[in-house]
């Protein structure tokens, strides 16, 4: 796509800064307008510029307030679209808003706390369908009646973009191979013996520790994960602690046998 030109400015709109100040006066206390800093011409619409005011107000550093002009054709009278405060480069603002949902981190929830999931959630797809025919609440419920006594009991199930989305994050995460804790561990979790296996598609490159002593009991890793407690780890004899010694009875009379 050809990127559009940029608009030819009007001279007659360039030159309307008194203009443009008196409609801003008219909307904010003029001891909150500073210095003309320039204008800006739209590129999409003719005769349309914006001239910029430095913004002195309070709390408000590196805002702008700008004021939009434009002309008729063939007309010489100035006319003010909008007033309108703009955040500059150097303005502080509030950081972009993101949903509570996807803000939430593994651990915020407390007791209590419930996290709906969307019914167009695409991590999960239906375990079973109760056909394109409408169904009245009773007919529903025997579906469901039946699809538990199938071991059908789960409404949805995990989809394959869910799993996927599951495997590069635990992948990416602190049980992945790129974690500070397995690059400096001496084997992987796969010759580890307290590595559990999962079952499904992720059994390929997932399983859980099951080592009460190491960092990650409980918790998902890849085979390419590692730690200091693998279990085959040795130490090596100069690192191995000191044998304690034997036991010596050292004494000068053989009465002292008596007190023991």
């Amino acid at each position: 796509m050809t990127p559009l030109a940029p608009a030819k400015p009007d001279a007659t709109l360039v030159k309307a800064v008194d203009a443009a100040r008196a409609a801003l006066s008219e909307q904010v206390p003029a001891a909150d307008v500073g210095e003309h800093l320039g204008h800006e011409v739209e590129v999409e619409a003719e005769r349309v510029v914006t001239h910029l005011f430095e913004c002195v107000r309070a709390g408000y550093a590196g805002w702008r307030w700008a004021v939009t002009v434009a002309r008729a054709p063939r007309q010489k009278e100035v006319t003010v679209n909008e007033v309108v405060l703009l955040p500059g480069g150097d303005a502080i603002v509030a950081p972009t808003w993101v949903p509570y949902s996807q803000r939430l981190q593994p651990g915020d929830l407390s007791p209590g706390d419930l996290l709906p999931v969307e019914d167009e959630d695409p991590r999960l797809v239906p375990t079973y369908l109760v056909g394109d025919d409408p169904l009245g609440p009773d007919d529903v419920a025997q579906v469901k009646q039946v699809a538990s006594e199938l071991y059908l009991g789960r409404v949805r199930t995990l989809s394959v973009e869910g799993r996927d989305l599951a495997a590069e994050r635990w992948y990416d995460g602190d049980g992945g191979p790129e974690s500070p804790l397995a690059r400096s561990a001496p084997a992987s979790c796969t010759t580890c013996g307290f590595l559990v296996r999962l079952a499904g598609p992720l059994s390929e490159t997932f399983g859980v520790c099951a080592n009460g002593n190491a960092n990650d009991d409980g918790r998902v890793v890849s085979f390419d994960h590692g730690c200091g407690a693998h279990s085959e780890v040795k130490l090596s004899r100069r690192n191995q602690p000191a044998a304690a010694p034997e036991h010596a009875f050292d004494s000068m009379s053989t009465g002292d046998y008596e007190s023991f």
